[in-house]
């Protein structure tokens, strides 16, 4: 099955790539491996939620910050497909950087990134089993509560 094919099985519809925001690409082939940008969870353009990820008023909470991170994943895929060419010709996902813009006393930023870990399962199956880091961060670009880069394999 194509990776076009797995994506359409699971009723998902691969973003629009986002525009740079600065002095970079979405994403740069090297090689048998894509690296992708930093990628927040933009839809249509904009951000689902602005701010910290942590327990209380005002603050981003986790659940949904997983669900971003997945969001996340899709952007991070879209610049590779879009990088390559051809969304069949990614293999794999090598590596997963996550960034939780959180408050100090958070610290379940590998649960969040999860969101990202888990789509590429869905997937890819075993080829989107990967090394990852989830760092905690004090704030993101444009106040986003995460942010993804990723190494895929392609063929």
């Amino acid at each position: 099955m194509t990776l076009s094919q797995k994506l359409a099985d699971l009723d998902i519809d691969l973003p629009p790539v986002a525009t740079p925001a600065g002095a970079y690409v979405p994403a740069r082939v090297h090689g048998d491996l894509v690296y992708t940008a930093g990628q927040l969870p933009l839809v249509a353009g904009a951000l689902p939620a602005t701010g910290k990820v942590g327990e209380g008023h005002g603050r981003v909470a986790p659940g949904d910050a997983h669900a971003y991170a997945r969001l996340c994943a899709l952007n991070a895929l879209a610049a590779a497909a879009d990088a390559v060419g051809d969304v069949d010709r990614i293999s794999g996902v090598l590596k997963l950087t996550g960034f939780v813009a959180s408050v100090p006393e958070f610290t379940a930023q590998p649960a969040v990134i999860n969101g990202a870990s888990e789509l590429f399962g869905e997937i890819f199956g075993d080829a989107g089993a990967h090394a990852r880091s989830a760092v905690g961060v004090p704030v993101l670009p444009l106040d986003s509560p995460v942010e993804v880069e990723v190494v895929f394999t392609i063929d």
